[in-house]
């Protein structure tokens, strides 16, 4: 079982910046996952947001996040990041770290074997 713990969320201006953090608990495997983020916003689904390979060297984003947001990933940390800039105020939502213990990259909700609690980032206007 892993547990994965999100931080970082908060209220943030439009136009700012955000640094979330997920770490896991299970290290030894922690390097093979593929993380995701995902965000849902009240009354919708929860959504892709961006993904990274277990070594790093490949990522994925949404087309709305794309060019404003990174996602990092430090093996030795057994955590993830999701850097967001130039923040909206339908970024607006709680957002999740998730793991998949298959190595190909996956946009799928269901994909993902194990979720963080997420934590909220609320951005004003």
């Amino acid at each position: 079982q892993v547990q994965l713990v999100e931080s970082g969320g908060g209220l943030v201006q439009a136009g700012g910046s955000l640094r979330l953090s997920c770490a896991a608990s299970r290290d030894t495997f922690f390097s093979s996952y593929v993380m995701g983020w995902f965000h849902q916003a009240p009354g919708r689904e929860r959504e892709f947001v961006a993904a990274i390979s277990w070594r790093g060297a490949n990522t994925d984003y949404a087309d709305s996040v794309k060019g404003r947001t990174t996602i990092s990933k430090d093996n030795a940390k057994s955590t993830v990041y999701l850097q967001m800039n130039s923040l909206k105020p339908e970024d607006t939502a709680v957002y999740y770290c998730a793991a998949r213990t298959i190595a190909t990259m996956d946009s799928r909700v269901g994909a993902y074997d194990y979720w963080g609690q997420g934590t909220q980032v609320t951005v004003s206007s």
